[in-house]
């Protein structure tokens, strides 16, 4: 049987010349199924729960269109693709909710290293040390998911030398999460940074991959993935998505594939290894040089992801999902959005230019894929 499968997608609102302008406050409050973030300038919608590919599709596209609908009509804003302040505006924190003590800690700490868009992958696994088994192998190849999706090369309007400066900014907290090797682990470990104040809350737990539950951290029911950037290709995050459940599924059915069992390093040096790689990912994605986890030897993202690829297909046939992988092809021979963005750059485009091309390429795509495949699955 899948997964089952659902998204926390962030997204900026704006112009469409690409000034990302905060609505949130609106939004939320004529719109049922949007809540706002610390900073006023995205806001986040949730999809429910589904294990088959095409329900999971249109439960991403019919809120966004439903969303354009409605900026359109508050005064031709738009929804605006990338994962960082792109144009202009890191200066500033935009809060959202200016009474919510727990947004004063966020600006005053990080200020606009967290304003930043994304998407969260979560995929459901109810056995927690199944789960925390899942958690330890996305852990150390997370890096490949955040080559496959960076999205943010511009802050201010410049290139920053980074195809991830979402997530080379981005503070991960605690500042060392270790490789959980059982629940109570977990439990434990949480219970001291909250003790310790290192976490604020239990939502205060800001790295690549993360155990989530509705009783954090006792009751626990799925893996979520949030060192993504914004995916803003509705089929391209349903490949990523496609892979992610393919190498889970492989280890559901072959637990020696846990890095505690096959690595040659220690989980120390692992979760060393894995920032490193992030960080690696972070700057270079799809062409970074990563160091592999079973042995510590140098390995390209794009090459590591295509031996995976080889490696998850059988699983993916025999689930009959193969078909949503085909896009990380794509993806892995034309670049990820920020090596397009780039490229287009060293073409003689700004950072304007190619916000604004981007704008309208997401939208044409959103609405040509809700009218071609949303309407007879609805019916």
């Amino acid at each position: 049987m899948l997964l089952s499968k659902g998204f926390e997608i962030e997204m900026y609102t704006g112009t469409p010349e690409g000034e990302i302008v905060g609505l949130s406050d609106r939004i939320v409050r004529d719109l049922n199924g949007f809540v706002r973030e610390p900073d006023a300038r995205n806001v986040e919608y949730t999809t429910a729960p589904y294990c088959g590919y095409d329900r999971l599709l249109c439960a991403l596209l019919r809120p966004r269109k439903q969303l354009r609908d409605y900026l359109q009509n508050q005064g031709n804003y738009t929804l605006i693709p990338g994962s960082t302040l792109s144009l202009s505006g890191s200066d500033r924190f935009v809060r959202s909710d200016p009474q919510n003590p727990y947004h004063s800690y966020i600006e005053q700490t990080y200020h606009t290293k967290v304003v930043t868009a994304s998407v969260h992958i979560n995929l459901g696994i109810s056995d927690p040390e199944l789960l925390m088994r899942a958690c330890r192998l996305v852990r150390v190849e997370a890096p490949l998911y955040l080559a496959l999706s960076a999205s943010s090369p511009f802050i201010d309007g410049k290139a920053t030398g980074y195809h991830s400066s979402r997530w080379a900014v981005f503070p991960k907290t605690p500042e060392i999460v270790p490789l959980f090797d059982s629940h109570q682990h977990f439990i434990d470990w949480t219970e001291d940074q909250l003790a310790l104040g290192t976490m604020q809350n239990v939502r205060h737990l800001w790295s690549a991959v993360r155990p989530n539950g509705d009783r954090r951290p006792y009751c626990l029911n799925r893996l979520e993935l949030r060192i993504c950037d914004l995916i803003d290709d509705p089929i391209a995050l349903l490949a990523v998505t496609a892979f992610i459940e393919a190498r889970l599924l492989q280890l559901l059915a072959d637990p020696t594939l846990d890095p505690l069992q096959q690595s040659q390093l220690t989980p120390e040096e692992l979760v060393t290894l894995s920032d490193r790689n992030e960080m690696a990912a972070a700057q270079n994605s799809l062409d970074a040089t990563l160091h592999h986890w079973r042995d510590n030897q140098p390995i390209q993202a794009r090459d590591w992801i295509q031996a995976l690829l080889r490696e998850v297909v059988p699983t993916a046939k025999a689930y009959g999902f193969s078909c949503f992988l085909s896009p990380v092809q794509k993806i892995l021979r034309e670049g990820n959005t920020a090596q397009q963005w780039l490229g287009l750059c060293h073409q003689g485009l700004t950072p304007e230019q190619i916000l604004q091309q981007g704008i309208q390429r997401t939208a044409d795509r959103e609405y040509d894929l809700e009218d071609k495949l949303c309407e007879p699955i609805a019916a």
